[in-house]
C-alpha cells in the first residue's frame, strides 16, 4: 500500500462528513434525532445500511452515551470506517479511548483506518501506542502510524519520530521524514522553534527521498526566520531546480523588511535567468523596501531581466515611478515599451492620474507619445483636452496616437470630435487612425440610437470612402437607428455603399433585420444585392429565435422572391427544421421544379416523417405528392414506405 492510498483510506469518513449539515456538539432541538434510538439501531439486526446513516446522523447528534455502541463497530470491516466517523467527531474522552483500545487489537486496512482516526483528532494519549506500531511487521500500518505521529506533533511524538529517522527501514523512510516534517509544523505552530528547526534538520541531512529534504528545507528556513536567510541564499544558488524552486516560494513566505532587503541584494550575486526569477518573488512580497533595486535592474542590464523588473513595478510602486518608467519607455526599444505600458496601466491610484495628465500637458514634453498612449489605455476621461490639442500637432505620429487615445476615452457628446476626423481629416494619412478610434469609441457607447444618429447626420457630408466606413461603424454599433440606416444605405446609396450594407444587414444578429432584409430584397434590381439580402433573411429564419410559424411564414415570402435555386434549397432546409402542415405544403410546392425535384421531394418526405402520427392525411398525400413527381428511385421507395405506413 503506497502513502496516497493510506490517505484514501480515510475519503469516505471525509465525504460522509462533508455531507452533514450540523456540527458535532450542537444544542439539540425538538426535532433532531433521539441519541438512545440511535444507538438503538446500532445494538440492533438493522441492515449495514441503516447502521451507516445512523453513524453519521451520531457525529452530529452523539456523546459519550454512544462510543460503546460505536465502539463495537470497529472491528467490523463493513461498519468500521462510518463509526470512525462519529468517533473522531464526538469530543468525548471516551471515543479517543474507543479507538486507542481498538489499535491494540486491530491490524491490517482496520488498523489503519482507527490510526488515521487517532490522527484526525491528534490524540497525544495515542502516542505511545503509535510509537509501538512503527516497528511492527507491517509496513502500511508503520507508515500510517508516522504520520499519525506528525499530526499529533507534540514532542514526544517528535521524539519517536526522530529515533525513527535514525532506525527505519528504506521503505519506511520516507513516511517517517514526512511525519518529521508534519511533527516541526506543529511544533512550530506551538512556539517551539529550536525544537522545530532541529527536526526539520535532521530530516535535510537524512537519507530520504528528495521531496522529503525540499519540504524539511522549507521548514528550515521557515522556522529560523531571519536567522533562515543563509539557508535561503544557498537554494537560490542551488544548480538544483527543486531547491530554486523551493527557494523561490520561500522567498515569497519569509515576512520581514529585512528579508526583503537581503533578497534585493542577493540579486546581483544570480545568473541572469535567476534574477527574472527572483524579481518576479520580491513583486510578490509586496514591500516596497526592493524599489529601489527593482528600478535599478529595470533601467539596465539584460533585457529579460529588465523586462522582469518592469513587471514587478506595479505590485511595489507610486507615483515616483512614473519618472523612471517613461524614461525607458523613451530608449525605443518596442519590448521594454510594451511592458512599460502594461505597467503604468497596472498602478493604481488617482494620484498616478493626476501625475499623468500634469507630465501630458507640460510644455514640451520629451515623452509626449508615451504618455497619450498611457492616458488613453487607463482612459481617462480628463485627458480629453489635452488630446484634442495633440491630434493638432504637426508630428503624424503625435496625431495618429492622440486619435487613438480619443477613442478610447471621449463620451457620446465628445464622440462628435472623431467623426469630424473621420469626415475630414487634418491630414490624409490621419483617415485610418481616425475611423479606428471612431469605429472603438462608437461601440463604447451606452446609448447606441444617440450613437448611431450622429453617424447617420455625417453620411451625407462624407465622400465615398468615409460613407462606407461610417456604414461599418453603424453595422458594429447595432440597434434600431443602425439598423434604419444600413436599410437606406443598401436601396438608395452607391455600388460600394449597397454592398457594404447588404453584407452587414446579412451578418446582423438579431432577427429585428428580417424585415429590413426583406425590403431591401424586394427594392433593389441588381441581383447581387436581391441574393444576399434573401440569404441574409433566411440565415435568421435558420438560425434566430423566430417561432416556427414565423419562420414558414418567412419562407413563403423569401420563395415569391428567390431567383435562384440556391436560396431556394436554403428555404427547403428551414422547412425541414420546422415540421408542419404549413410547411409540408409549401416544401410540396417546389416539387414540380425539375432542378428542385429531388431537394424538394426529400425535403417534403422529411417534413411528412415528422408529423406522421399526428396528420396522417397530410403525411399519405405528400408521400403520393413525390411519388408523381418522379424523383430518383430511392426518393421513390421511400415515399411508398411512407404512404404505407400512413395507411396503417
Amino acid at each position: 500500500m503506497t502513502l496516497s492510498s493510506l490517505r484514501a483510506y480515510t475519503i469516505p469518513c471525509a465525504v460522509a462528513l462533508l455531507a452533514l449539515t450540523a456540527t458535532p456538539g450542537q444544542t439539540l432541538k425538538a426535532d433532531d434525532p433521539d441519541e438512545q434510538q440511535l444507538i438503538a439501531v446500532l445494538e440492533s439486526n438493522a441492515p449495514a445500511a441503516e447502521k451507516a446513516i445512523t453513524c453519521k446522523k451520531l457525529a452530529v447528534y452523539g456523546s459519550g452515551q454512544a462510543v460503546p455502541a460505536l465502539a463495537r463497530l470497529l472491528v467490523d470491516r463493513e461498519l468500521s470506517s462510518w463509526a470512525r466517523i462519529a468517533l473522531e467527531s464526538i469530543p468525548d474522552p471516551a471515543a479517543g479511548a474507543a479507538l486507542r483500545t481498538a489499535l491494540d487489537q486491530l491490524d491490517g486496512r482496520l488498523a489503519i483506518g482507527v490510526i488515521n482516526s487517532l490522527a484526525a483528532r491528534r490524540d497525544a494519549d495515542a502516542v505511545d501506542s503509535l510509537a509501538q506500531r512503527l516497528t511492527g511487521a507491517d509496513p502500511d500500518v508503520a507508515a500510517a502510524a508516522a504520520l499519525a505521529l506528525g499530526s499529533i506533533g507534540n514532542l514526544p511524538a517528535a521524539n519517536h519520530l526522530e529515533q525513527a529517522l535514525a532506525t527505519a527501514p528504506d521503505a519506511l523512510r520516507s513516511a517517517v521524514a514526512e511525519g518529521c516534517v508534519c511533527a516541526a509544523q506543529q511544533l512550530l505552530k506551538a512556539d517551539q522553534r529550536a525544537n522545530a528547526v532541529k527536526l526539520y534538520d535532521l530530516v535535510r541531512q537524512a537519507a530520504v527521498p528528495r521531496q522529503r529534504i525540499i519540504e524539511a528545507t522549507r521548514g528550515a528556513i521557515l522556522a529560523r526566520g531571519t536567522e533562515g536567510l543563509a539557508l535561503l541564499r544557498e537554494q537560490l544558488q542551488s544548480s538544483d531546480p527543486q531547491h530554486v524552486a523551493i527557494g523561490l516560494s520561500t522567498a515569497r513566505e519569509l515576512p520581514g523588511q529585512e528579508v526583503t532587503t537581503a533578497l534585493a541584494a542577493e540579486l546581483s550575486q544570480l545568473a541572469p535567468e535567476r534574477q527574472s526569477l527572483l524579481l518576479l518573488a520580491l513583486a510578490d512580497r509586496r514591500d516596497s523596501a526592493a524599489l529601489p533595486t527593482v528600478l535599478e535592474s529595470a533601467r539596465r542590464g539584460p533585457l529579460p531581466v529588465r523586462l522582469a523588473a518592469i513587471r514587478a513595478v506595479p505590485q511595489l510602486g507610486d507615483r515616483a515611478t512614473l519618472s523612471p518608467l517613461l524614461e525607458i519607455a523613451a530608449e525605443g526599444d518596442s519590448a521594454l515599451t510594451a511592458a512599460v505600458l502594461e505597467a503604468l496601466l497596472q498602478l493604481p491610484g488617482e494620484d498616478i492620474d493626476a501625475e499623468l495628465l500634469a507630465r501630458l500637458a507640460r510644455p514640451g514634453e520629451a515623452l509626449r507619445r508615451t504618455l497619450i498612449d498611457v492616458v488613453g489605455q487607463r482612459r481617462l476621461a480628463a485627458a480629453v483636452p489635452l488630446l484634442r490639442q495633440a491630434a493638432d500637432d504637426s508630428d503624424p505620429q503625435i496625431r495618429a496616437a492622440a486619435l487613438t487615445a480619443l477613442g478610447s476615452t471621449v463620451d457620446l457628446d465628445g464622440l462628435a470630435i472623431l467623426i469630424e476626423r473621420a469626415v475630414k481629416p487634418l491630414k490624409p494619412e490621419d483617415a485610418p487612425a481616425a475611423r479606428k478610434a471612431l469605429l472603438e469609441a462608437s461601440i463604447r457607447m451606452p446609448d447606441r440610437d444617440a450613437c448611431a444618429e450622429q453617424l447617420m447626420a455625417a453620411l451625407t457630408r462624407a465622400d465615398a470612402d468615409t460613407q462606407v466606413a461610417l456604414v461599418e461603424v453603424l453595422g458594429a454599433v447595432g440597434g434600431p437607428k443602425a439598423l434604419e440606416a444600413l436599410a437606406a444605405a443598401a436601396t438608395q446609396g452607391s455600388p460600394a455603399l449597397k454592398d457594404a450594407a447588404s453584407r452587414l444587414l446579412g451578418e446582423w444578429m438579431s432577427a429585428d433585420a428580417a424585415p429590413v432584409l426583406l425590403d431591401v430584397a424586394r427594392r433593389v434590381s441588381e441581383g447581387r444585392y436581391k441574393n444576399r439580402a434573401l440569404r441574409g433573411y433566411l440565415r435568421i429564419a435558420r438560425q434566430l429565435d423566430v417561432p416556427g410559424p414565423e419562420r414558414v411564414d418567412m419562407c413563403r415570402q423569401a420563395l415569391e422572391l428567390c431567383q435562384r435555386d440556391e436560396e431556394k434549397r436554403l428555404v427547403l432546409e428551414v422547412l425541414e427544421r420546422n415540421p408542419s402542415p404549413q410547411s409540408l405544403q409549401l416544401a410540396a410546392s417546389l416539387l414540380a421544379q425539375s432542378p428542385l425535384r429531388d431537394d424538394a421531394s426529400r425535403a417534403t418526405l422529411v417534413i411528412a416523417e415528422k408529423i406522421l402520427e399526428t396528420d396522417r392525411a397530410a403525411a399519405a398525400d405528400a408521400a403520393q405528392q413525390v411519388i408523381a413527381a418522379k424523383p430518383s428511385a430511392d426518393l421513390v421507395e421511400r415515399a411508398k414506405a411512407l404512404a404505407q405506413r400512413a395507411k396503417q
